[in-house]
C-alpha cells in the first residue's frame, strides 16, 4: 500500500510551494529562478502579481536586483482562474496583498496538476502572521524561507521593520519605507518608537 501510494504521487504535478521570508531577502529573486527553470524544462508557465505592487512596473515583477519576468497584474484572485488553461506553472508574487479567494484559488489549480510556487512576507511590519501566507505554508508541500542580511548589525535577518509612522499593516514601499532587521534589532527599534 506504501509503495503504491508513492507511485501515485510521483506521477501528479500538482503542488504548492512557497517562498516566504521578510523584507530584501530574495523571495522575488527565488520566484523568477523558479519560473525560468521551469521555462526551461519546457513547461508553459505565467506569472500573477496583485495590482497593488507597481513599486517597479505593472506587468512584470522585478527583483530588488533588478531580474524582471513578465506577469499580469490581478485585482481578484479569481481572476487568475481565467489564464491558467494549458499552463503547467504558476508564479504568484506578494501573495500576502490577496484577499482569502486566494486560498481556494490554488487549492482549484493544485486540483488541476499545475505546479503553483508563491511568494510572499510571512510577517507583517509588526512580525505577526501577513495574509494568506500562514495557512499556504501549513498546507504547502514545500517551505523555503529566505533571509535578508540586518542593515543594523548585518546578522541574518527574518523581520521588515517599518520606518514610518503609518500603522496600516499594507503599505507597499522600499528602501524609503522598510529595512530588514535580525530579532535583537528589531525588538530593540520596536521597544524604541
Amino acid at each position: 500500500m506504501f509503495l503504491e501510494n508513492n507511485v501515485l504521487n510521483s506521477q501528479q504535478k500538482g503542488r504548492l510551494e512557497i517562498i516566504c521570508g521578510s523584507m530584501f531577502s530574495g523571495k522575488t529573486e527565488e520566484l523568477i529562478k523558479r519560473m525560468r527553470q521551469a521555462r526551461l524544462e519546457k513547461c508553459k508557465i505565467v506569472i500573477f502579481k496583485p495590482c497593488i505592487d507597481n513599486r517597479y512596473h505593472n506587468n512584470k515583477i522585478v527583483s530588488h536586483d533588478q531580474n524582471k519576468e513578465a506577469a499580469i497584474s490581478i485585482a481578484n484572485a479569481n481572476d487568475i482562474l481565467k489564464y491558467v488553461q494549458e499552463i503547467d506553472v504558476v508564479g504568484i508574487d506578494e501573495c500576502q496583498f490577496f484577499d482569502e479567494a486566494i486560498l481556494d484559488v490554488i487549492q482549484k489549480m493544485i486540483q488541476k496538476n499545475i505546479r503553483v510556487i508563491v511568494a510572499g512576507l510571512d510577517m507583517d511590519y509588526q512580525s505577526n502572521p501577513f495574509g494568506c501566507m500562514p495557512h499556504l505554508m501549513a498546507i504547502s508541500d514545500d517551505v523555503t524561507k529566505v533571509h535578508a542580511v540586518c542593515m543594523n548589525c548585518g546578522d541574518v535577518a527574518n523581520f521588515s521593520y517599518r520606518k514610518t509612522k503609518s500603522q496600516d499593516q499594507i503599505l507597499v514601499g522600499e528602501k524609503e519605507e522598510y529595512e530588514a532587521l535580525c530579532r535583537f534589532c528589531f525588538k530593540n527599534k520596536m521597544h524604541a518608537k
